[in-house]
């Protein structure tokens, strides 16, 4: 096995030795988009990034970054239909992407139609560890190791990554916070999509003793954890655990006094990342 931090990458374990990587490389494919991948870097953006897992924490947990990763096989819709209430047999389904409501946009929608006619629908939301630092030196180095040419600059780079666990859980409950009043109002249910590491830190880090662990199909808003399973050097999602709550039951996870203080960390890290040369106001 090579040592790396790399868990995943372009949807390949990096431990697939049997791998044509010159080829996976050059396609800079994602299997879960059936496309190239999004994620591409700054300065160039004609090169993928890739990189969907990596290995964190003393244990080397594997860590999913990318949320186009959790949409392995289309498995987490499958794993919806049931809240799809007014859904019939016979009806079609559809998944469309980034659709705008009230309070945000929302990652995807699960459709039933009927005669080409919305018949119910449920909002799935996806969110995975945001990065800090930077992973790039880390991809470099694997595919040094594969043979590849690559910068020395990079490769020698002393530049690592961490989690930003604390700021990725404090966001998505306030996008959830806003946008689950528009579900609830419209009696759908809102669904969101995590891997298991990170809901195990939001329970820890936030007040969800209130959260029914056991998923009642009457509460709108639904929390759906994945385990990242690994067989025969390749990983595999599979549905973990699945809970429950409403509106009050979200504001409840952060506290009516913490609320304030949540919104405006979150207003601030946005406004920071707009903050360049060409923003500064001159007279």
């Amino acid at each position: 096995m090579i040592s790396t931090k790399l868990s995943e990458l372009f949807t390949v374990s990096v431990d697939n030795q049997e791998e044509d990587w010159l080829k996976v490389i050059s396609n800079q494919h994602c299997k879960f988009l059936r496309r190239k991948c999004i994620k591409v870097r700054k300065s160039q953006p004609e090169i993928s990034i890739g990189t969907c897992t990596v290995k964190y924490g003393k244990e080397d947990n594997d860590i999913i970054i990318c949320p186009h990763r959790l949409i392995e096989n289309r498995k987490i819709f499958l794993d919806c239909i049931h809240l799809l209430t007014l859904h019939e047999p016979g009806n079609d389904l559809h998944v469309v992407s980034e659709v705008g409501i009230p309070g945000g946009s929302i990652d995807y929608v699960l459709l039933s139609t009927k005669d080409n006619k919305v018949v119910d629908f449920v909002g799935v939301e996806l969110q995975t560890l945001d990065t800090t630092g930077t992973v790039w030196p880390v991809r470099q180095r694997f595919l040094k190791s594969q043979g590849f040419e690559v910068n020395n600059t990079d490769f020698e780079s002393a530049k690592t990554f961490g989690m930003n666990w604390k700021m990725t859980a404090k966001t998505i409950l306030v996008q959830l916070h806003h946008k689950i009043e528009t579900f609830e109002t419209l009696n759908r249910h809102l669904v969101l999509v995590v891997q298991d590491k990170l809901l195990d830190y939001m329970q820890k880090e936030f007040s969800f003793g209130h959260i029914s662990k056991i998923a009642r199909i009457g509460d709108s808003m639904h929390f759906h954890s994945y385990r990242l399973n690994k067989k025969d050097n390749a990983y595999h999602l599979s549905l973990f655990e699945r809970m429950s709550t409403d509106s009050l039951g979200i504001s409840k996870c952060m506290g009516l006094q913490a609320e304030a203080n949540i919104e405006l960390e979150v207003i601030i890290k946005t406004l920071q990342s707009k903050i360049s040369a060409s923003t500064i106001l001159t007279i």
